[in-house]
Order: C-alpha cells, then sequence, then structure tokens
C-alpha cells in the first residue's frame, strides 16, 4: 500500500474531528488511513496545535541530519584510524 503524505494541519483536524465525536469508521474512510494510525497522531499529536506540529517536525528533521553526519564522520575517523595503524 501505498504511503500517503499528510500535512500537520490536516493530521490536526482529523484528530479534533475524532475528538468531537466523528466516528472513527467514517474518518478512517473518507482519508484512506487505518485506525491503528488514527489513534497513533491521537498519541502523538494531542494538545498541540499547529505551530507545535511544525516545530515536533523541524526538530525531528534536525535530528535525523545529526544523526546521519554522526555516521559519516565516525567512518571517517574509523578509515583514518586504520589508515595511521598500517603506517605505524
Amino acid at each position: 500500500m501505498k504511503k500517503k503524505n499528510f500535512t500537520e494541519s490536516k493530521i490536526l483536524s482529523i484528530i479534533k474531528q475524532y475528538e468531537g465525536g466523528r466516528a472513527i469508521d467514517d474518518l478512517c474512510r473518507e482519508n484512506g488511513i487505518s485506525k491503528a494510525t488514527v489513534y497513533n497522531w491521537k498519541k502523538k499529536y494531542t494538545g498541540m496545535d499547529g505551530v507545535q506540529a511544525r516545530e515536533l517536525k523541524s526538530l525531528q528533521e534536525e535530528n535525523r541530519r545529526l544523526k546521519h553526519m554522526y555516521a559519516e564522520l565516525s567512518l571517517d575517523y574509523k578509515l583514518a584510524k586504520e589508515i595511521i595503524e598500517k603506517k605505524l
């Protein structure tokens, strides 16, 4: 199944509709998502507004970039250490 990308505002609107008493089956059918997705979003985004959700998304992206940078630097360090050990 193809993964759909929902914006933070769309996710928050789905959660608000669910919390407002809308049937979860209707929400899932209209948006093409599973019940588990709604529950996971509810757990993750309840109590947030649009600004906080965007900030969370940007922090997650920054964390991903930093982990990638660390992995590259760690690999460079390991290679440099092996080269130095071979010369000695």
